[in-house]
């Protein structure tokens, strides 16, 4: 430990490199055990997914405390005392200036100390403690007809204490004011271990020295701070003020962390406005629609968000068209939410708006519409990290803002300043009040990248202080910005800020670093430390396309906007279901990417493709895919797991669980003509149990059974004859109409192949039905997913490049399946693994059914009677979406549910030894909770519990059980209630943990059209 001399005269507090990393963490690790902390970590893996937040900056934390309560706070900050080490108040990590890192101790309140303590709905008021999420509490008093106001884009996992620190405002600050504006009361830890309680009596009888501060200082403070709503920067003096009251509440918002500890806080909220308006306005530019928003001070606005035309670029390049909805002409937007209690006076003020406004186009979008442009909004940060040839953009320049009648001539120079520099990047942001967000190509990674982003962020700086602007609007100092705050304030009040800091912090504990006596800001960046890496060994097996480096800069593109920390299953999504089980950050999408660069270009973790700790932040990943599309940076994390694991195992002998899983497939081949006995020698108990054991399996997993006729061998011997007769059937005007041309290459997957032929046999039913040709080719060939999750890639690439090449050689006919995990591979691994035109050509043919069915406009059964409780599986929502499913199944009349979040199994995942219990939290998300809802689950604990006698359902999955011809009377008053789910992993899990079994899209259809008996 070193003390260093601050120009303030206080002493900071800090952390040698070396220290941090060998000394510290064990003596603190003996200190915290003597005095009874709970939960703490000291551990590489979970250091390194600490030594970030969503910001360029990384400082390795010595200790990482998850305080249980005020005690445990008040004991940690004794320990931090009496050694002298800094401690940071952290929340969800969303911090982009780098406010909630730091290399000592890392207090995270949002694992424990994170609940809504008391809502009052006639006081329109909240206690919460710090790490209480957002959107919790926005949760708890929604039924109330209340919310909070602010809601910055991070809502879905940022949390109060968070909000506070950093004075956070979000889009509706502009309705509801920044978040200090709505704290009726904080309760606070000083760095002495004293509790205060600051509400609206007078707090100079506690604060006497501060208050005599201020008393000198009046004319410093009045002229410096204040000057309009998104001045952030600094210290928020002004609310100190006589004419204020000396509101220390207000005060400590914005104070990142560098005067106390925030417990809990009393939050006001607000009515939810009866009615909402959303208007879109079109530009020609985003300095025109910048120019235009002052204009929106005459109307009731609540959110005015600007939007540039290549954000959403970004999102259909990402997700289709189809997520994009239809906006007025323009190439950047004005987003206005106008609110009102009168619905006829706000559509009067809409179309005034739309009038005195000088757009090229405009509308007034429908709820639907609205949402899914506010989703874009959110996802703002990721969308515009890198530029469209593929280089990374950064934070840091960020956050500046400036009176809103100044923000056109702003934006306008800003513009101009970047070209100077060379620079790119995508202004959007909060242009009612005049905040603008953006992500600057700095080359960091060029050895005088660090230069580069200085010179332009003082030359900034300098601009924006011209405007009477802030270099923070609403997202904090921190690392990125406090240095510079010497270019936009006087010497004196930049003397108050430190003096006013010493009053609290005399030790300089208090997150070091941070606007008084601040890091430089190209210090500790993260990505400069790049080209400093060691190459790590081997032939890398995916392709990484517009990666500069590879798997490496793949890795960084991680920026820590933390929307795996969200409850996305509430939302229908499904990242990070790991994180969403384990409420560990090192289990998150985010902390794996942390562990990854710790590993490729730090110095915590030797580069090492088989580092142990590396191993441990992977193992609970299941490979869902979700974060290669929920991400808004495309953090692709299942693809990286492979990799890992590949290069790991290469020419070494694996765990067992790989050859048994990895190879199912091609064992379930040779397995098949021994279908019966194998079947009867699974249901033995103990010799089940013991070959379990040797394959790496859980012995609580159920054994699929064989099918004793496979599709194929349906296919060869019975469909010739029955699919006719079926295509006979089909009466209607729009069938016979589609017979001369419609044809259909139906991907006969291993796994329905062998345990679920029914399925694909449906498929062929329903298809004929709509008067389509179906054809299955010849070879039999697998996806290799198996192979791909298991990290196999040699093996994994020499299958999926022979399915390729088959599939290839079929025309140019759609490819359809009815395994959601197989279609995935053959329209995404295979670019990244076969990486060839053919994989291109085939990865566009591939479709899923409703999507075909849909494209052709086929006739579809009556399902008014259907009740179905959809698990989308996890592959097709993040490759192909559930848009067509859902039309699919509302056009036939089907009362639908469909849940988010994974089911659990996610392939050969919750079947590995070492995983059940995470599986099954992670059914517990949403799948379980909403079975037992329709009380499909009373037979679901026993199944689950942790006990060795634990004895599985056996799979009922065997046989084709197709007739296409044989119709079933359903009965006009017939209800049908069903769980639908498509991946055989997903009907697995429903199996193996419920009362209840899963059926098909194929199925249901095939029931539908009396094509196939219900099961």
């Amino acid at each position: 430990m070193t003390t260093m001399a601050h120009p303030t005269g206080a002493n900071r507090a800090t952390v040698d490199e070396d220290e941090s990393q060998t000394a510290l963490p064990i003596a603190l690790a003996e200190q915290f055990r003597t005095a009874g902390i709970r939960d703490f970590n000291i551990d590489d893996t979970d250091r390194a997914a600490y030594s970030s937040d969503a910001s360029l900056f990384r400082l390795v934390p010595a200790a990482i405390v998850f305080p249980h309560d005020d005690d445990e706070v008040a004991r940690v900050l004794s320990v931090a005392r009496r050694l002298g080490v800094p401690i940071t108040s952290r929340g969800a990590g969303t911090s982009i200036a780098g406010n909630a890192i730091g290399r000592g101790i890392v207090l995270d309140f949002s694992l424990h100390m994170n609940a809504v303590l008391d809502l009052d709905p006639e006081g329109q008021s909240a206690w919460v403690q710090s790490g209480c999420v957002h959107a919790h509490l926005q949760k708890q008093a929604k039924p109330h007809g209340l919310r909070f106001g602010p809601d910055p884009s991070t809502h879905t996992r940022c949390t109060i204490g968070g909000m506070i620190g950093n004075n956070a405002c979000g889009p509706r600050a502009l309705g509801y004011g920044r978040t200090g504006d709505n704290i009726l009361a904080l309760k606070i830890m000083l760095i002495d271990g004293t509790v205060v309680t600051l509400d609206d009596s007078d707090a100079s009888t506690t604060f006497p020295r501060l208050h005599e501060l201020v008393a000198q200082n009046l004319g410093t403070i009045r002229t410096n701070f204040g000057t309009f709503s998104r001045q952030v920067s600094g210290y928020g003096l002004e609310s100190l003020l006589p004419e204020n009251g000396f509101d220390v509440r207000q005060a400590f918002a914005g104070t990142e962390g560098t005067w106390g500890v925030i417990l809990a806080a009393k939050m006001r909220l607000v009515k939810d406005p009866s009615f909402t308006s959303a208007v879109v306005l079109g530009y020609a530019d985003m300095v025109a629609a910048a120019h235009d928003a002052p204009l929106l001070k005459d109307f009731p606005v609540a959110a005015c968000e600007g939007l540039d035309s290549r954000m959403l670029d970004q999102v259909i390049d990402t997700k289709g068209a189809e997520a994009v909805p239809a906006l007025p002409e323009g190439a950047g937007w004005l987003v206005v939410e106008l609110t009102g209690e009168d619905e006829s006076a706000l559509k009067t003020e809409a179309q005034r708006l739309i009038s005195e406004s000088k757009s090229l186009d405009s509308a007034v979008l429908n709820a639907r519409a609205a949402a899914e442009v506010w989703a874009i909004r959110a996802d703002g940060a990721g969308l515009v990290s890198r530029t469209p040839d593929g280089r990374d953009a950064h934070a840091g320049w960020e956050d500046s803002a400036v009176p809103v009648d100044h923000l056109g001539d702003y934006l306008h120079d800003l513009m101009e300043l970047l070209e100077e520099h060379g620079l790119w990047a995508i202004p959007y942001g909060h242009f009612g009040d005049g905040c603008l967000h953006m992500r600057v190509d700095f080359p960091l990674e060029d050895p005088n990248g660090g230069q580069v982003m200085r010179d332009f962020m003082v030359a900034a700086t300098k601009l924006v202080a011209r405007y009477g602007g802030s270099v923070s609007g609403e997202h904090g100092d921190g690392r990125a910005r406090s240095e510079l705050l010497r270019l936009m304030y006087t010497p004196a009040a930049l003397d108050l800020f430190a003096q006013v800091k010493r009053l609290f912090d005399p030790q300089h504990l208090l997150n070091p670093g941070v606007i008084v006596d601040p890091d430089a800001l190209d210090e500790s960046i993260r990505l400069t430390q790049l080209p400093l890496r060691q190459e790590l060994p081997g032939t890398l097996a995916m392709a990484y396309e517009g990666e500069s480096a590879g798997f490496a800069s793949a890795v960084h593109r991680c920026t820590g906007v933390g929307k795996c920390r969200a409850d996305s299953a509430a939302g229908g999504g499904i990242m990070c279901p790991s994180y969403q089980a384990t409420r560990d950050e090192r289990h998150s999408t985010r902390g794996r990417a942390r562990v990854l660069q710790e590993m490729v270009s730090g110095d915590l973790l030797e580069p090492r493709w088989d580092s142990p700790e590396v191993h441990e932040a992977l193992d609970l990943c299941l490979s869902c895919k979700a974060c290669g599309t929920e991400c808004p940076t495309g953090t692709d994390m299942s693809t990286y797991k492979a990799e890992v694991l590949h290069q790991s195992y290469k020419g070494k002998l694996r765990p067992m669980k790989h050859y048994s899983l990895g190879f199912l497939p091609q064992l379930a081949r040779l397995v098949t003509p021994l279908a019966p006995v194998v079947n009867r020698v699974s249901g033995l108990p103990g010799l089940t149990a013991l070959a379990k054991k040797m394959a790496g399996i859980d012995v609580r997993r159920s054994i699929p059974q064989f099918a004793s006729t496979t599709f194929r061998k349906w296919w060869t011997t019975t469909a010739a004859e029955a699919a006719p007769k079926s295509r006979a059937n089909a009466e209607s005007p729009a069938a016979a109409s589609l017979r001369p041309n419609a044809e259909v290459v139906l991907f006969a997957d291993s796994w329905s192949n062998h345990f679920a032929p029914r399925i694909l046999a449906a498929a062929v039913a329903v298809l004929a039905q709509a008067g389509v040709r179906v054809r299955v080719i010849d070879q039999t060939v697998c996806c290799g997913l198996p192979l791909i999750s298991t990290g196999q890639l040699d093996a994994a690439k020499a299958n999926l490049s022979e399915t390729v090449t088959a599939l290839d050689a079929t025309d140019d006919v759609p490819i359809i399946g009815v395994e959601p995990s197989c279609l995935a591979t053959l329209k995404d691994d295979s670019l990244k693994l076969v990486a060839d035109e053919a994989s291109h050509r085939v990865a566009d043919r591939v479709q899923t059914l409703a999507q075909y069915l849909l494209s052709i406009g086929a006739e579809l059964p009556d399902l008014s009677g259907v009740e179905a409780l959809v698990q989308p599986h996890c592959h097709q929502s993040a490759i192909f979406g559930n848009a067509a499913d859902k039309e699919l199944l509302a056009r036939a009349g089907a009362d639908t549910e469909f849940l988010g979040g994974c089911c659990g199994l996610a392939g050969n995942f919750g079947v590995e030894d070492g995983h059940f219990e995470t599986s099954v939290a992670v059914a517990e998300v949403a799948l379980l909770p909403a079975l037992r809802k329709r009380g499909r689950a009373a037979g679901a604990e026993p199944r689950t519990s942790s006990g060795t006698g634990a004895s599985p359902k056996r799979a009922t999955e065997s046989g084709t059980d197709v007739s296409p011809n044989q119709a079933t009377d359903t009965g006009a008053d017939d209800r049908l209630q069903v769980v639908l789910a498509d991946g055989y992993s997903c009907r697995t899990q429903i199996t193996d943990l419920s009362d209840t079994e899963g059926v098909s899209l194929a199925e249901l259809l095939a029931w539908g059209w009396g094509l196939q008996p219900r099961r």
